[in-house]
């Protein structure tokens, strides 16, 4: 790319709408919540420039009101995946060789259909098909997308503008090239942002992409590939398939043309892959990237300065909203004896205050899970903690799936810093706290850096700077995302890249240029103006 001759305004986040009430934006919402339960829609494949309908229908069903049909979508086979791989190496060349800015022209054109006359649809299909209160889908399918699809044009540009220096009668310059291949995009159910940046990051430096989201988001993944038609994406870039998981991979893994792959989900699925595509290697032509981030056992660790009501109300806000299922939910808690008692008066008052039903009721703060495979696993865990004797429930406890799949936000205090709920991923509304002796805090850090496989998200409360320093340190490895004095959910595009190790993933920082680097191959070129004509060198003279 040459430089300077085009230049995109360095992005400012999207605002957040409040949705409170008496606001515009509550109004016009609900509106768009009311259409959306009243309309039944079909959601048929996009590959190439076909809408592929397959007559094997899956409905689709708010999991707060399972008993309703939002729509049906249609399910592919296994040439269903070859169609849209061909159609991604069909559209591969023309899209590779367009100039970078008509790239970044159709997802900031995107952006801003989102953040515009699509906000309120692609809000409303969040809350309606993944059971996100109003605030939970403004920041993610609303604020979140629109973040990613302007700060990656940004990162793109910084990214092509650093070019290596070249000494006298020389130029070196390097070229940023999409992969050779195509890359398989997976996305989770938990943000329609996500479902949207893995397929559109990869687009953006000039990749064509296979995308397969979850059952469970292609209500809204719909919606975000109406969108980016509508901003004028070309027929074959992003193919978006709904196929059975292992049928996919058995087409897509064992495919020559297999460039990368963008991944959101489990960590046993993503071991799966990784060990897959390893089993494979000899058939690719390139070494596929693998780019993936995956579960989380999110701790919040408070030193006896800590601040109580700041403390709990981070305990209440980081572990149920949206229901624990974020990758970064605080999920294990570490509370120093000497503020256990005010703390836990403080989540209890709040606990009794959260309204648990359906995000079209906007008084509710919590939701229901995504479906029942999920609200029976959550239930298992709690059911696992009442029968503990060294485990009490100090609020919560309750579920029912009769009408939707409701947990109620359950607290678990345990005398067992190794008991279950401390230690594997529940990825729901369930928290367990283990209270330390004020004094030992050293000794805890050290338990929190070797609970658990996981290295996501992590936070430190404390008004101790030698305390902050201290866990700063010790759990350096412990999570991609630290937080001080915050809860450890709520990373924002551009302000805190997105991303762990350790069991977490490989830490490729989604919502940052390093994301972007892992979807190109670059070639370095030296150009020389004055080439020798003779091989003697001056030392060689007598």
């Amino acid at each position: 790319m040459p430089k300077g001759i085009y230049k995109i305004p360095t992005p400012t986040n999207e605002p957040v709408l409040s949705y409170a009430p008496g606001t515009a934006e509550r109004e016009t919402l609900k509106k768009a919540l009311e259409e959306t339960r009243a309309k039944e829609v079909e959601v048929p494949m996009y590959i190439g420039s076909e809408e592929v309908t397959t007559g094997n229908k899956i409905a689709m069903t708010p999991p707060h009101d399972h008993k309703h049909v939002l729509g049906y979508f249609h399910e592919g086979d296994s040439s269903h995946v070859e169609q849209a791989i061909n159609a991604a190496l069909g559209a591969k060349e023309a899209w590779a060789s367009l100039s970078w800015e008509h790239r970044a022209s159709v997802f900031l054109k995107a952006a801003d259909l989102i953040a515009g006359p699509y906000r309120n649809k692609i809000n409303a299909a969040t809350m309606m098909g993944q059971s996100k209160n109003a605030f939970q889908a403004e920041i993610d399918s609303a604020c979140e997308i629109v973040d990613f699809l302007r700060f990656n044009a940004h990162f793109m540009q910084q990214i092509y503008d650093d070019q290596p220096s070249s000494s006298p009668g020389v130029w070196n310059r390097t070229e940023y090239r999409p992969l050779e291949g195509f890359v398989f995009a997976i996305t989770p159910f938990n943000f329609t942002a996500i479902a949207g940046n893995l397929p559109a990051s990869a687009a953006l430096m000039g990749n064509t992409v296979v995308w397969k989201p979850a059952y469970s988001q292609v209500y809204s993944a719909n919606i975000i590939m109406q969108v980016f038609k509508e901003a004028g994406l070309p027929d074959g870039v992003i193919n978006l398939i709904f196929v059975d998981g292992p049928v996919a991979g058995d087409v897509i893994f064992n495919h020559p043309e297999f460039a990368g792959l963008h991944f959101t989900g489990s960590t046993a699925v993503f071991k799966q892959l990784w060990k897959t595509i390893g089993q494979n290697i000899d058939k690719y032509r390139t070494y596929p990237r693998i780019v993936g981030e995956t579960g989380g056992k999110d701790f919040i660790m408070a030193h006896k300065s800590a601040d109580a009501k700041r403390l709990a109300t981070a305990i209440v806000r980081g572990s149920f909203e949206f229901q624990g299922q974020k990758c970064s939910a605080a999920s294990r808690v570490y509370v120093p004896s000497n503020l256990w008692e005010e703390v836990k008066g403080y989540i209890i008052e709040d606990i009794k205050t959260l309204k648990v039903g359906s995000p079209e009721d906007f008084s509710n703060f919590v939701n229901a899970v995504i479906d029942e495979n999920a609200f029976d696993k959550i239930a298992g865990y709690i059911d696992k903690a009442k029968a503990n004797d060294m485990n009490e429930i100090i609020a919560g406890g309750g579920y029912d799936k009769s009408k939707g799949y409701f947990i109620e936000p359950t607290v678990i205090e345990t005398k067992d810093p190794q008991s279950l709920t401390m230690c594997e991923e529940i990825f729901g509304p369930v928290v367990t706290i283990y209270v330390y002796h004020a004094e030992n805090f050293e000794d805890t850090l050290e338990l929190v850096n070797s609970t658990s496989p996981y290295a996501l998200t992590g936070a430190i409360f404390s008004t101790d700077r030698y305390a902050i320093d201290l866990a700063a340190k010790k759990l350096v490895h412990a999570a991609g995302n630290f937080y001080i004095n915050d809860k450890p959910t709520g990373a924002v595009v551009g302000q805190q890249p997105f991303g762990g190790a350790r069991g977490s993933g490989t830490n490729d920082k989604a919502g940052s240029a390093l994301n972007l680097l892992r979807w190109v191959s670059s070639r370095t070129i030296k150009e020389t103006f004055n080439a020798p004509t003779d091989y003697r060198y001056p030392f060689l003279g007598e």
